[in-house]
Order: structure tokens, then C-alpha cells, then sequence
């Protein structure tokens, strides 16, 4: 038995990775509905991984924060938010400009299913949700932003204890920064130990979600399927290595070093619960820990290419089983809204139908289209959070890289 689990811990992860998700999907697709009974093994998984993902993010962002100045962290902040606007913008064109081209759904009617809008978050509840009126409570329902919130207020106020003058204070802080220091590796060193069940929650989700949709479902919609991932292809390509390229940072080796976050991400279709390992792959690639620790997780809730590029394709989809003809002040308006909803509810949980509704309604579009879609919905939802995933990561490299080159001038 030993022997046994020795050669196991051998094995490349990814390739224990790889070859659970294949065997996952092929004992989906040979027992179809009944391998729904290895569900609750995937569901495992994913509690695991989201267990210690909001105490990683709370206890990273703490440290990142405690040793970033005001000024850093505000030029970080935006050159991060900059970025996250502009990748998100070029993916929302690269959606509708694929699908206007290859035209999916013309062949395609809507299900007789009747689905009913989804509330939109405001600005104000947005705004609301960042401050939580209760510490607990903002743990307890994962409110991922409200986390953040408190992360960069508590870690900003050890940083004034620690740099104050008051000796006692300056002890305090001290010892706080080596609490959240301490509290943040023994998270990590779970971690480590869920990665070991970790091939066998992946193939527990991937027998389960293609034995409940099976092949049928996938060839109805292959084209929107093929688009989106074309799409996906083509974000990855021209965008993501194009700002890789820009910051002076090689294409080939890092991919290698962050390949764990989006295989991971790819696997098990969370970006919260892929964020330790995003984290881990950060720091793999090189990026400084302060970067790492607070960009990564901003990016989790604010960034979402992956549901840009599923919106564009989504919006000329639904028009094409309408018949409806879109203007250029139609695609015009579908890039500012898409990208602008696509930031804003990153972090709300069902996001991709939450934009996809807004934009749907704001055409006159049928809500039925998000019931076509969902039959798909793990197929997409897969590739979705890799991109997004490794956006965040390769966001995190262009700004480390740029305060690099700030730093070397000031030198």
C-alpha cells in the first residue's frame, strides 16, 4: 500500500489531473445519468477547495496590504483595474465578431421553457455589499468583496501599528503580521494535502456533468460550443500573449509555471476555489508576493473574460434564432454594456446569467435564449474560468513587471 501511494505522489499532477478528467467522461459517457451517483465526490472537491479559499484570500490580502504603502497600493489598484477593462473590452469584440461571422443559432428554435429574470445588482447594492454590516456573516455567505474590504483595512492598520512609535503598538502589530504570517501557511499546507484527493474530485465532476448532458446536448449546439472556445483560443493568442510580449516576459515558460491555475480552474469549472492555486502559480511565474497576493484576488471578483467573450457570442446567438437584424449602435452599445456589467458582476454568484439576462432584456430578447444556453453551460463554464483565471495571473505580471521598470528609474 505504501508503495502504492508513494508511486501516486510520483505521478505529475497534471497528469493525474488530465487522466481523471478523461476517465470521467468516458464512464459519462458510457453509463450516462447513473454516473450522477459519483457527484457528491466532485461536490467534495469543491467544498474543500472553497473551505480554504476565503481564509487564503483574507490572510493574503492582509500581508499584501501590511506591506504595500497607500500610494502602491492605489497606482497597483487602478493599473490592475485598467487592465481588466481593456481585456475584457477586446473579448466581448473577439465574441461578437465571431459570431457574427460563423453566425451560430441560425438552424437552432428555443425550448418551450419559461425562465425568469434575474435581478441585476445596482450600483448602490454593489456599493453596499463591499462593506459588510457583519464580520461573521461576510464569511459565512463567501461575500468574497466584503472579504477583500476587510483584508486591506485590517492589513492597513497593522501596518500603522507596526510603524508606530508607540512601543507597545509597534509590538502588537508585530505580532499580528506574525499571526496572519502563520495562519496563512497552515492554509497553504492544507492545501497541499486537498491536492492529493484532488484527481479524484475531478473525475467525480466530469462523470457526473457529462453523464447528465451527455453528447446530444453538445452536438444541438456545437457552434456556439466552437465559437465560444475559437473565441477563447483567440483571446489567449492575441491578447493575453500580446501583454506578455509587452511586458518582456517569455510566452512558453510562463505558461509552464502557471499551468497548474488553469488546468485546475479548466477542471473544476471555480475561480474562488482555483484561487490558492492561482496564487501559488503566481508566485511560480515570478510575481512579487505583494502583487500576487492583491491582485489575484481582485481579479477573481472583478474580472470575467471568460463571460465576456460568452456574452458576445451569446447576444448574436440570440438574434440569430430571432431573426433579429443588430446595428452598429447595436454592437456598439453591446461592447460599453457587456463590458461594463461583465467588471461590475464578476464577483455576484451566477454572473454569466445575470449580463447575459441584463443585455438580452435591453434588446427585447427572450429569456429563454439562457435556457438554450444552459444545456451547455459545464462546457463553457470550463474554458470561462481558465481564461479568467489566468487573466488575473498574467494581469498580475504586466503590473509587477511595470513597477519593476518604475523602480529601476528611480534607482
Amino acid at each position: 500500500m505504501k508503495k502504492v501511494w508513494n508511486g501516486y505522489k510520483k505521478i505529475p499532477f497534471i497528469a493525474k489531473m488530465t487522466f481523471g478528467f478523461i476517465l470521467g467522461i468516458i464512464v459519462g459517457v458510457i453509463f450516462g445519468k447513473e454516473a450522477e451517483i459519483l457527484k457528491p465526490f466532485g461536490t467534495l472537491l469543491i467544498n474543500l477547495l472553497t473551505l480554504i479559499a476565503i481564509p487564503v484570500i483574507f490572510f493574503t490580502v492582509v500581508l499584501a496590504v501590511n506591506k504595500m504603502s497607500a500610494s502602491q497600493l492605489g497606482r497597483i489598484g487602478w493599473k490592475l483595474i485598467l487592465y481588466y477593462a481593456l481585456t475584457t473590452a477586446a473579448a466581448v469584440l473577439i465574441g461578437l465578431g465571431l459570431a457574427l461571422w460563423i453566425k451560430p443559432g441560425k438552424h437552432l428554435t428555443l425550448p418551450n421553457t419559461t425562465v425568469d429574470q434575474p435581478k441585476a445588482p445596482n450600483f448602490s447594492d454593489v456599493l453596499l455589499n463591499i462593506v459588510p454590516d457583519n464580520i461573521v456573516t461576510a464569511f459565512s455567505t463567501g461575500n468574497v468583496m466584503g472579504i477583500m474590504f476587510l483584508a486591506i483595512i485590517i492589513g492597513t492598520a497593522i501596518a500603522i501599528m507596526k510603524n508606530s512609535k508607540d512601543v507597545q503598538m509597534n509590538e502588537y502589530g508585530l505580532m499580528l503580521e506574525k499571526f496572519s504570517t502563520a495562519l496563512s501557511e497552515l492554509f497553504y499546507t492544507l492545501l497541499r494535502g486537498i491536492l492529493f484527493y484532488m484527481p479524484i474530485g475531478i473525475f467525480a465532476i466530469s462523470a457526473s456533468s457529462f453523464g447528465g448532458q451527455g453528447w446530444g446536448t453538445l452536438k444541438s449546439l456545437f457552434a456556439f460550443v466552437g465559437v465560444f472556445y475559437l473565441g477563447l483560443l483567440l483571446l489567449w493568442i492575441f491578447v493575453y500573449a500580446g501583454f506578455l510580449l509587452l511586458s518582456g516576459t517569455p510566452l512558453v515558460t510562463f505558461f509552464k509555471q502557471t499551468k497548474e491555475a488553469y488546468t485546475t480552474a479548466f477542471f473544476t469549472s471555480s475561480s474562488i476555489a482555483s484561487l490558492p492555486i492561482a496564487m501559488k502559480s503566481a508566485k511560480k511565474a515570478g510575481i512579487s508576493d505583494n502583487v500576487a497576493n492583491f491582485a489575484i484576488p481582485l481579479g477573481a471578483i472583478f474580472n470575467s473574460d471568460g463571460g465576456a467573450i460568452r456574452m458576445g457570442v451569446s447576444i448574436v446567438f440570440a438574434a440569430n434564432i430571432t431573426n433579429l437584424q443588430l446595428s452598429t449602435p447595436d454592437l456598439f452599445i453591446i461592447v460599453l454594456v457587456g463590458t461594463l456589467l461583465s467588471i461590475g458582476t464578476a464577483g455576484v454568484p451566477a454572473a454569466g446569467l445575470v449580463t447575459l439576462a441584463a443585455v438580452l432584456t435591453m434588446f427585447g430578447l427572450p429569456l429563454e435564449i439562457v435556457a438554450l444556453i444552459a444545456g451547455v453551460d459545464a462546457i463553457i463554464g470550463m474554458g470561462g474560468t481558465a481564461s479568467n483565471v489566468i487573466g488575473d495571473i498574467i494581469g498580475a505580471k504586466v503590473v509587477d513587471k511595470s513597477e519593476e521598470k518604475r523602480l529601476a528609474k528611480l534607482a
